[in-house]
């Protein structure tokens, strides 16, 4: 398993390339798939997440975290507001 820097860089470039478990690797193809094409989502993807491990509850929660910002990114998004100031020079810092 990489250490915490090298797991953050590799979920930025491509989490389907980072060293995951398959429970996290389950949990991040689900909350891409609802992320970009909510309307392909069926029973199957929950029963993934229960085959991982995962119990309703955390479905649930994987599911409300990823809804959640969706939504807040649209609002954001459809609203024009800018970035605080400190994401762009945590970007340049790195």
């Amino acid at each position: 398993m990489p250490d915490a820097d090298q797991l953050v860089t590799q979920l930025a470039a491509d989490f389907r390339q980072a060293d995951l478990t398959p429970a996290d690797r389950a949990m991040l193809e689900y909350a891409a798939k609802l992320t970009i094409e909510p309307w392909h989502m069926v029973e199957a993807d929950v029963i993934a997440l229960r085959n991982a491990g995962f119990e309703d509850a955390a479905i649930l929660d994987i599911n409300q975290v990823t809804g959640y910002y969706a939504f807040a990114n649209r609002l954001v998004d459809g609203l024009g507001v800018e970035l605080e100031p400190i994401w762009d020079e945590q970007d340049t810092a790195d």
